[in-house]
């Protein structure tokens, strides 16, 4: 059957009621969560994986989608009214969003960050729809080179497109391949790095690395430097209605957003950063009215947050087919998987067809709800932007905690929660993201037991990893990843030196 009639039987499974009410739980979750400063899907996700597993996957699964969905779009709001990005995909609509909340022009703002969020997750998601299948289809010829040559591949582009350094992001990533190794070597069975406690043998848990990381460090985090934030939310003033030269403005910016943020988000080194900064530079070049860049251009808020959008479709590509996150929120997402014991990859479409093809339903209804939620309801997130921080953060790290003991039932689970948590803290602190260590957490078991099956297969023959023409070719993609960016800043300071003693 081809994809369109899978998609049919996915609106199937989407369409029933109980589906319908999780999809709409979850956008309205989602943005929930993405208009609150610092909080964001990812954290969301994690907070919601111990209390969900009682649920049927496929519901779970429509409703983390509509939280990640709902995110990507609440973001813009905290980035316009507040000049405080909830997400980093959402750096660059505060650039110019935040300047036409200042002039008067927040509801134009958030009006063009809609409907540019339901065009672009439309189109991306129909662009899902079609590539998905054919990607799984091609993986199904991958073995364990492949796989750990995808791995290595994803290990490395997190590690040096996420955080401001590459030094940084190796030291994240590090530290998730260290708790990754704890527990019971699947190989010869010896306990590794458990310190003698019987609670560590079954490993650190990745639900409790993940919200240690994201909702306790932050929680952290925010407390230290609660007096600091001065932030002012700008009112939304103005019509909330485009005009005429708003659309003709916004319309291009949301197809060019849309044509850079589902493909890059579709490759395993891809995620919401680079498109968003690419739509944002195009546009720049594009526009009739450069004047106003850096004032409030409209098409610096159209293009990014299509852009933004797109890639979120794009980034559910490498996960459903391939089993690799290039987000921190798709990383979670992968937990969830393996906690259902659901292994994502192009067996996924053959064993689990109504999950793989319900949630794709369920991000064309989700866009749908999001964008009759989010006009109409402008005035109600902003009202959320005035609840108490310390009642806010309080009561997630109670809801941490909660969620933790009701897993493990273990005090030990509780200690190591909070002594991840001491790391996510220390990790803002010096400025290194948290991403490639739950990403490292979660393949970094799935990369060694790969790396010793082929091993195993061929007698310890390591050629085989790049003499395999598609593991070769991954390997090669990934050594360029590591040290283009570290031969391109060498080249740039050797020709600056020339020009400047020129």
């Amino acid at each position: 059957m081809d994809a369109f009639g899978n998609l049919i039987d996915g609106f199937g499974v989407a369409l029933t009621p109980e589906n319908l009410l999780f999809a709409l739980i979850g956008v309205f979750l989602g943005t929930f969560v993405g208009v609150l400063p610092g909080i964001g899907p990812a954290l969301t996700v994690a907070l919601l994986l111990p209390v969900t597993y009682t649920l049927e996957p496929v519901s779970a699964f429509i409703m983390f989608a509509g939280i990640y969905y709902g995110g990507m779009y609440g973001g813009s709001t905290t980035s316009i009214l507040l000049n405080t990005p909830g997400e980093s995909a959402s750096i660059i609509t505060a650039i110019e969003g935040n300047q036409m909340a200042k002039r008067g022009r927040g509801a134009t703002a958030l009006a063009t960050a809609a409907i540019g969020s339901f065009v672009a997750g439309t189109i991306a998601t129909l662009g899902l729809t079609l590539v998905a299948p054919a990607m799984a289809e091609i993986a199904l010829n991958f073995g364990p080179w492949e796989y750990f040559a995808l791995m290595i591949l994803a290990f490395t582009t997190v590690a040096t497109l996420l955080g401001s350094s590459m030094v940084r992001g190796l030291v994240s990533l590090f530290l998730g391949l260290a708790i990754g190794l704890v527990g019971i070597d699947a190989l010869t069975g010896q306990p590794r790095f458990t310190f003698g406690n019987q609670h560590l043998l079954s490993g650190v848990d990745v639900v409790t690395v993940a919200v240690g990381l994201f909702a306790v460090g932050e929680t952290f985090w925010i407390a230290s430097h609660m007096r600091r934030d001065k932030s002012r939310v700008h009112k939304v003033s103005g019509s909330k209605w485009m005009t005429r030269e708003d659309w003709r403005r916004s319309w291009k910016p949301w197809l060019r957003g849309t044509a850079l943020g589902f493909p890059i988000g579709s490759l395993p080194a891809g995620g919401a950063e680079i498109p968003t900064f690419l739509s944002y530079t195009v546009e720049k070049k594009l526009t009739k009215h450069p004047e106003e860049f850096g004032k409030g251009a409209i098409e610096g808020v159209a293009g990014p947050e299509a852009a933004n959008n797109a890639s979120a479709a794009g980034v559910l590509v490498p996960l459903l087919t391939l089993g690799l996150p290039t987000s921190a929120t798709a990383a979670i997402m992968l937990a969830a998987f393996q906690r259902y014991d659901l292994n994502p990859g192009p067996q996924l479409f053959d064993t689990n067809p109504d999950l793989v093809w319900g949630l794709i339903a369920s991000l064309y209804i989700g866009n749908l709800m999001l964008l009759v939620l989010n006009l109409p309801l402008v005035g109600l997130w902003v009202k959320l932007l005035s609840i108490p921080r310390p009642l806010l953060y309080a009561g997630i790290l109670v809801f941490a905690g909660l969620g933790t003991w009701a897993q493990s039932q273990s005090v030990t689970g509780l200690v190591v929660l909070y002594v991840i948590g001491v790391f996510g803290y220390l990790m803002r602190r010096f400025d290194v993201p948290v991403g490639p260590a739950v990403v490292a957490v979660i393949l970094g078991p799935k990369a060694e037991v790969q790396f010793r099956r082929a091993l195993q297969i061929t007698q310890g023959d390591y050629t085989e990893f790049v003499t395999r023409p598609i593991s070769g070719s991954i390997l090669a993609i990934a050594l360029l990843a590591f040290f283009g960016p570290v031969i391109w800043r060498g080249y740039r300071s050797r020709t600056g030196t020339r020009i400047t003693t020129a």
